[in-house]
């Protein structure tokens, strides 16, 4: 089987590219990234990419046809990434998130393609107090982001055929160590403040809900996605992607990670504006359609393994949010160096 990975240069891609291998070890797996995030590397091992059978460089946007050639499944996780540097670069968010990624989409099936698995996510239920949102539940997508993955979703379903499975995973918010670690997701930034200056610092007042999701369960997922039938959710699927168990307030994780360190503050902000982005996930058709796929870390192993990974390559930085594990840090850095331009596309 031959896989094509999309921004397999972030934070996902490293525990997915070992997952594939693990799977199906004869399986020839291939990247595609422009490279942003590629030397912000967390580990003492060997490079995360050396099991890939070839890296390819460039701008999604120009996504060249012919690496698709024998290609089975692609794997899209190329997107600007998150909320900040989305809400700041909102045309190259909807570039790269939708219009990128429908254009590979397009080639893809063109190029005989069987299966393509989209990293979606919960993110685009918004703002959502009462019950646990379903797949069919409405859509509240706040930011740039979480509007670009409601868009690939829906060009994504016209697209699906019984020759082309499409699966769209609606992710829960991930976390966990990665050989390329991000900060910027809130568990691990917990972490990193608890073990770096003894204090979690929750810039809201903690009472927003958010489920979550490790790393490597959600490489698990893509595993069952590029592989599953289609009478496990016919050939266009959207499924939230997830443990039930998994839904906390903020707050909830604050203390958790007290309770791997103890000698850890935990401070508050009781007077802050309510955060919008509040909703809790239902989960249930992932665990009934994907029973052997299912989340195999806990909180607490989770940030275990986040403390381990950290003190590991010695992290020991209380400046960290102004630091390059920062994704809007690492843009601002390109632009300023004049790598990137405004539209952050490549000036080399």
């Amino acid at each position: 089987m031959k896989i094509l990975i999309t921004g397999n240069l972030g934070y996902v891609g490293p525990g997915l590219v070992r997952a594939f291998h693990h799977h199906d070890p004869d399986s020839k797996i291939c990247g595609f990234d422009i490279g942003y995030f590629a030397r912000q590397l967390t580990t003492t091992s060997i490079s995360p990419d050396a099991l890939l059978h070839a890296q390819y460089y460039g701008d999604v946007r120009d996504f060249p046809q012919q690496i698709l050639s024998g290609v089975d499944v692609v794997v899209s996780l190329a997107a600007i990434s998150n909320d900040p540097i989305g809400n700041k670069y909102e045309i190259p968010t909807m570039q790269v998130n939708y219009e990128a990624n429908i254009r590979i989409a397009e080639l893809a099936k063109q190029m005989g393609v069987r299966r393509f698995v989209f990293a979606s996510s919960c993110s685009v239920y918004g703002a959502a107090e009462d019950a646990p949102r379903k797949e069919d539940s409405s859509l509240n997508p706040l930011t740039a982001y979480a509007k670009s993955k409601i868009n690939s979703e829906q060009a994504l379903q016209s697209l699906a055929s019984p020759e082309f499975q499409v699966t769209c995973l609606r992710f829960a918010t991930a976390c966990g160590m990665s050989e390329r670690l991000r900060l910027d997701l809130v568990l691990n930034d917990f972490v990193a403040g608890a073990m770096s200056a003894g204090l979690i610092d929750i810039l809201s007042d903690g009472t927003p809900w958010r489920p979550l999701i490790h790393v490597l369960d959600m490489a698990r997922a893509i595993v069952w996605a590029s592989a599953r039938s289609d009478d496990q959710g016919g050939h266009f699927l959207t499924i939230n992607t997830g443990s039930n168990i998994w839904n906390y307030q903020v707050k909830d994780l604050a203390f958790a990670v007290k309770e791997v360190m103890p000698q850890v503050q935990v401070r508050i902000n009781e007077n802050a504006a309510p955060d919008k982005r509040s909703y809790r996930v239902d989960f249930d058709l992932f665990e009934r359609l994907a029973p052997h796929h299912q989340p195999q870390y806990t909180l607490e192993n989770t940030i275990s393994h986040l403390k381990q990974g950290l003190e590991s390559i010695h992290f020991n930085d209380s400046s960290f949010r102004e630091g390059e594990l920062m994704r809007l840090n690492v843009i601002r850095a390109l632009r300023n160096s004049q790598t990137i331009d405004t539209g952050l596309r490549l000036t080399i």
